[in-house]
């Protein structure tokens, strides 16, 4: 930098120049140069990368053009600054200054790598992905970026003097405190990165929990809270420490929807019982819906106070709710016309009453 400062003073003095003027106007207009050729080489830089069949050396050229541009003209302006007559305590401010910039324009650049990453992953041309993958590289990019802004931090606050070795010490006594002061806050932080580790669910998977009253579509995981849209449309606002001493069915994640249903024939209709189940067992096997490759039942399983009781025992394809309700339905109707086919049909709750016959008693004769 001294040696591009007095090579500029030699310059302007050799032309009769006033030298400090001289210099910073030459050195502006190399700036100006500078910055149109850096801006033609990188364009030239991304239409190479574009003709790639490899996606991240674009992202690495297009996190790199702007903080490129501001390194540029930071050093422009702390040659500037060099050039001009200031006291010597300024210019050893404006050295730290630059180098703490240097500092902050490199976390830039990660940072802006780490974002058009992010964005390259979960770029729809790279395929279709899942919910828990789309939730596992937000949370694994937000994390890369908080731990990026701390080490950036310290790395600025001991460029410009300040003693890092002391702020941990006072950061580790004054954590104490603050843990005791903020313990909620910190079980939410660290149930959040639970959820983020563990990936019980996701944005937009249906959950429940059987042990609270907690139902509903999550439409966000934050640090502290996790948003859930319950059925009725009311936003339901959960503290993830919660999630960490509780169950939590997932219902998105099934395989399968089960169908298990028990139904009763009247008495008078038991010759026919297995007759009607057989044929039950044949429409559950024929139906297109049904997975063939799951548990599949169809039994007489007991004598009931009024009727006799068979049930049904099978799995859909879909797990999709209103799907599934529909082919129940079928289902149910197809049960219903295989039992009137049969001439049976189906038991409704009744009783026998036995009355014992016999001569009235006579009635007390009164006193």
């Amino acid at each position: 930098m001294q040696n591009i400062e007095q090579y500029l003073i030699n310059l302007a003095a050799s032309y009769g120049l006033d030298s400090p003027v001289a210099a910073l106007a030459g050195l502006v207009l190399a700036g100006g140069l500078a910055h149109l050729l850096l801006g033609m080489i990188l364009r030239r830089l991304l239409g190479a990368a574009r003709h790639t069949a490899n996606r991240w050396d674009d992202v690495v050229v297009e996190a790199l053009q702007v903080p490129l541009r501001v390194v540029l003209w930071v050093a422009v302006l702390i040659l500037a600054l060099s050039i001009l007559p200031v006291a010597e305590a300024a210019r050893n401010a404006v050295l730290r200054a630059y180098d703490t910039a240097l500092v902050l324009l490199l976390a830039w650049f990660l940072h802006r790598l780490i974002l058009l990453s992010e964005l390259e992953l979960l770029n729809p041309a790279r395929g279709t992905r899942a919910s828990t993958d789309k939730a596992a590289v937000h949370s694994t990019a937000k994390l890369l970026r908080i731990t990026l802004w701390i080490v950036a931090g310290l790395m600025a606050l001991q460029s410009i003097g300040v003693s890092v070795s002391g702020l941990l010490a006072f950061g580790g006594i004054g954590g104490i405190a603050v843990g005791f002061a903020a313990k909620d806050l910190l079980a939410n932080f660290f149930g959040g990165l639970s959820i983020y580790l563990d990936r019980p669910f996701s944005p937009g998977d249906w959950i429940r929990s059987p042990d609270q009253e907690i139902e509903g579509t999550v439409e966000d995981i934050g640090w502290r809270l996790t948003r859930i849209r319950t059925f009725d449309q009311r936003p339901l606002y959960v503290p993830n420490a919660v999630f960490t001493q509780i169950a939590v069915e997932n219902p998105s994640r099934m395989f399968n929807r089960r169908i298990y249903e028990t139904i009763g024939l009247r008495y008078q209709d038991a010759d026919r019982m297995a007759a009607v189940v057989s044929g039950v067992r044949d429409m559950l096997e024929q139906h297109p819906e049904i997975d063939q490759n799951r548990t599949l039942m169809v039994n007489f399983v007991s004598f009931g106070a009024s009727s006799l009781d068979f049930f049904i025992y099978a799995f859909t394809k879909t797990t999709v709710w209103v799907e599934y309700h529909r082919i129940k339905q079928d289902i149910l109707l197809g049960i219903l016309g295989i039992i009137d086919a049969q001439g049976a049909d189906v038991a409704l709750p009744t009783r026998t009453l036995h009355l014992q016959s016999g001569p009235e008693p006579e009635p007390e004769q009164l006193s």
